[in-house]
């Protein structure tokens, strides 16, 4: 049994899914951001950072949204989230799932919280350099997916495209979202058509992207 610490629409999310992808039991634990139950001293005693997810596996509590879809999958073999081990195709899976946590997760961070910066709300110039990081990332997998696609390790889904449509959600609400680049629009109704997308929408409230 798995206990997942979430908040509808977060990082959390691609945990949640890849759960849903694997069918292993689990409870939710809700982390309330508007009550700001994430910096209570309790769940700052699962995670010191303040911030979701927080899975427990084993009674260890563990944290990083990339890592924990690497450990389900690895865990999990038979759901194919990740390709087999010491296989090409499977460095390819690791290589896109540290670059996207190193590059666009960063910085949607950096996006969304300002105060990260020093300030409650973005200088337009330190804005527009943000948002032109976020863009270069989505040219380099639009690239990417026009001559190796539709998923990012080619024909088969893998759990790298759980965490890229999660992160291409984010951009809903951007001056550019990432429905402008066909390819990655491409993906991403790929993935909302899969039944852990829906089910989780279900689950979490969410709704539109």
């Amino acid at each position: 049994m798995y206990t997942l610490y979430y908040s509808p629409g977060t990082a959390s999310m691609v945990v949640h899914l890849a759960l849903l992808e694997i069918g292993a039991p689990h409870e939710l634990r809700l982390v309330d951001f508007e009550a700001d139950e994430q910096h209570d001293a309790e769940y700052l005693k699962l995670n010191a950072g303040g911030v979701v997810p927080t899975l427990v596996i084993d009674g260890r509590a563990l944290t990083e949204s990339a890592a924990l879809l690497m450990m389900l999958a690895e865990r999990h073999p038979e759901t194919k989230l990740a390709p087999a081990p010491r296989t090409p195709e499977h460095d390819a899976w690791t290589q896109w799932i540290v670059y996207l946590s190193n590059t666009l997760m960063s910085t949607y961070r950096l996006w969304f919280y300002p105060a990260e910066l020093g300030s409650s709300e973005h200088d337009p110039a330190i804005r527009a350099a943000l948002q032109k990081k976020i863009e270069s990332v989505w040219d380099r997998l639009e690239t990417h997916l026009k001559n190796h696609g539709p998923y990012l390790l080619g024909a088969e889904f893998s759990g790298a495209d759980l965490l890229l449509a999660m992160l291409m959600r984010w951009s809903r609400n951007m001056p550019r979202p990432v429905s402008e680049w066909p390819a990655l629009s491409r993906l991403a109704d790929l993935i909302r058509a899969r039944q852990s997308w829906q089910k989780l929408y279900a689950i979490e409230g969410l709704s539109g992207w």
